[in-house]
């Protein structure tokens, strides 16, 4: 059915598998799931309370919206769930997959990262976070070099913003997947 046929008709096309599955999830389920996309229970509880979802776009905009609203607390909770890059956590295959740039990465590649990261850590008491996915090793470690001199205020908020792009992948993956598949 087209998108003119829908409104003409009033029709509602049904949510994708994934995010019928989640909508129609106990809470105690749905909250798992959410955790799992981030680790601050203030994100999921204010994106669990506005389900049902009616598209993909309805739970990014609650996402996003909950994202918006967490305290620099809340940030670290949610951050405290991210391994630093280049160390994915063992089993994960989460991490694994969105650090992949880092998989293929020279030693001495490596090696600087861990440093950075540990610098990184040092200054602002938190790990390195940004959205790894489709990122090389090298463009990982320009953007530590970048944003170590900045502020924590600055650096607090590219935080919520990469944080919010990670949630929407592992979100997407979430409402595309159909029953039995590797979310």
């Amino acid at each position: 059915m087209s998108s003119t046929t829908q409104r003409s008709t009033g029709v509602t096309p049904e949510p994708p598998s994934g995010l019928a599955r989640f909508n129609t999830a106990d809470d105690s389920t749905a909250r798992a799931v959410l955790h799992e996309v981030c680790a601050s229970r203030v994100w999921g509880s204010k994106v669990l309370a506005r389900r049902p979802y009616a598209t993909t776009d309805a739970l990014f905009a609650a996402s996003d919206a909950a994202m918006a609203e967490l305290t620099a607390e809340d940030l670290a909770e949610a951050m405290a769930g991210h391994p630093p890059i280049g160390r994915p956590k063992p089993g994960d295959p989460t991490s694994s997959r969105e650090q992949r740039g880092m998989a293929g990465a020279s030693d001495e590649l490596k090696a600087e990262m861990l440093e950075l990261n540990l610098a990184y850590q040092e200054k602002f008491g938190h790990v390195f976070l940004i959205c790894a996915s489709g990122r090389t090793g090298e463009q990982m470690r320009d953007a530590v070099r970048n944003r170590i001199d900045n502020t924590p205020e600055q650096e607090r908020e590219i935080v919520r913003v990469e944080l919010g792009k990670i949630n929407r992948i592992r979100l997407t993956r979430i409402a595309e997947h159909a029953e039995g598949d590797a979310a």
